[in-house]
């Protein structure tokens, strides 16, 4: 019996952020600052015997050049770097068990530039495009833990 799979996005405030920023992939390894709660993996990784990064099914460049030719007066942007935190972490981990099917948003702190609504906009946008592209891509596998 197959099971349908299920898709995740994550979205995390970054202080650095000027844009609504797609991750393409999350990283294992790298993580030396300690959380809110004072943790920091031992290993320094997500998982011991990862692989060093997972790009996510969804082409983040494709969502980003639709959502930001929609005028919605938001600035969007593509990066491979979460920043090896707690964001990147999550992200990581989500990739991983979701097998590539998941997706993290950096957004800019409320006012440093956008409203709420406009960041709800522009989210709400990037979560339909990125649905779109999964749909479009149903039954088309990938090469997920090797990139």
């Amino acid at each position: 019996m197959e099971t349908a799979s299920s898709s995740m996005v994550h979205v995390g405030v970054s202080g650095m952020a000027t844009t609504v920023t797609l991750e393409q992939c999350g990283h294992n390894q790298g993580y030396m600052r300690l959380d809110n709660c004072s943790f920091c993996p031992e290993s320094r990784c997500c998982l011991e015997g990862g692989p060093d990064c997972i790009h996510s099914v969804i082409d983040m460049d494709t969502v980003c050049k639709r959502v930001d030719s929609a005028g919605l007066g938001v600035s969007v942007s593509v990066s491979k770097d979460a920043g090896r935190y707690l964001c990147d972490y999550t992200y990581y981990t989500s990739l991983f068990l979701g097998e590539g099917r998941s997706a993290f948003v950096h957004v800019p702190p409320l006012g440093q530039p956008y409203s709420a609504e406009q960041l709800a906009r522009a989210l709400r946008a990037v979560i339909l495009e990125m649905l779109e592209l999964m749909e479009n891509n149903k039954g088309k596998k990938h090469c997920l833990h090797d990139q």
